[in-house]
């Protein structure tokens, strides 16, 4: 059981050999602000790809060193982003973080089956998140990538949670996918779909569904509702609907909630990072440990 995002942290820096992130286009001036962070706190190697010049401006007038850093002088942007790609099937880096592009343009070139680093047909946004009112640390999946996921998607997401907890040593995950009811109702999809997953299985991992919010999180409200499931209060990984009620989970718990997240894409060949500038610099940082703690396995 991971606890805490601290314990995340220190379990990142014990590890002897670096991680080793590949920023692409690098020159984007929030995006270095938060691997620096990372890199002068002794976690990540850095690889940044793009305008070199105004790379080392950029870190420069922020008072960071270069130094131990591996810079790589690539103008055009689409060019940046493959070369990192490449770099990422080569087994150089071991995740990848959005730099100063657009979303669409990094995923366009990530996604290409020929010279990306599609590992699977689904790719997914899985988003860890801390609560001072939870027991441990669990995730949501999922929250930007996956709209309105078909049953197969949503198997497909789970596999790719279950993988990356499986990498920070959660042996046998608690899935709960979640509905506004425990019962089946032919009427609600997510019920009957719910039911179908957890009747097939997905290896490494167990799962419950459906089941409400209130029983996959509190621990009190399993023996009030009569709910019997290893899952029920103890659940490491929550299964949304679709991609509305996966954001507003995700935004209700650490805007009001008081909680912490970081994001990382599962399903290629390394964890890729789409850190969007609105995020808070500790969002960042911790989506930075996430990925280069996944990214290894």
């Amino acid at each position: 059981m991971i606890k805490s995002f601290d314990q995340l942290k220190e379990m990142l820096r014990a590890i002897p050999e670096k991680r080793r992130v590949a920023v692409c286009p690098a020159q984007d001036e929030h995006t270095l602000e938060a691997i620096s962070h990372a890199y002068k706190d002794g976690l990540v190697e850095p690889v940044l790809i793009g305008d070199e010049p105004v790379i080392r401006e950029i870190l420069d007038r922020r008072g960071v060193s270069a130094e131990g850093m591996t810079v790589i002088d690539i103008k055009d942007p689409a060019e940046a982003i493959q070369k990192a790609a490449d770099l990422a099937r080569e087994g150089q880096v071991d995740c990848i973080m959005k730099g100063k592009t657009e979303t669409g343009a990094l995923m366009k070139v990530l996604v290409n089956r020929e010279h990306g680093i599609r590992r699977n047909d689904t790719m997914s946004l899985l988003a860890f998140m801390e609560s001072p009112n939870y027991h441990k640390v669990f995730a949501i999946t999922d929250v930007g990538l996956l709209t309105y996921p078909t049953k197969e998607q949503k198997k497909a997401a789970i596999a790719n949670a279950v993988e990356a907890f499986h990498a920070l040593g959660v042996e046998q995950p608690k899935v709960a996918i979640l509905a506004a009811v425990e019962k089946v109702n032919p009427k609600m999809k997510e019920t009957v779909e719910a039911a179908e997953i957890k009747e097939e299985g997905i290896k490494g991992c167990i799962i419950e569904g459906p089941i409400s919010y209130d029983l996959a999180m509190d621990p009190a409200s399993a023996p009030i509702k009569g709910y019997e499931s290893p899952v029920a209060g103890d659940a490491d990984i929550l299964v949304v609907p679709d991609i509305v009620s996966g954001n507003i989970a995700a935004k209700t718990i650490t805007v009001i909630g008081g909680g912490r997240t970081g994001g990382v894409v599962l399903g290629a060949k390394v964890p890729v990072l789409l850190v969007s500038r609105a995020a808070t610099a500790d969002d960042k940082y911790m989506s930075i440990v996430l990925a280069a703690l996944v990214g290894k396995h």
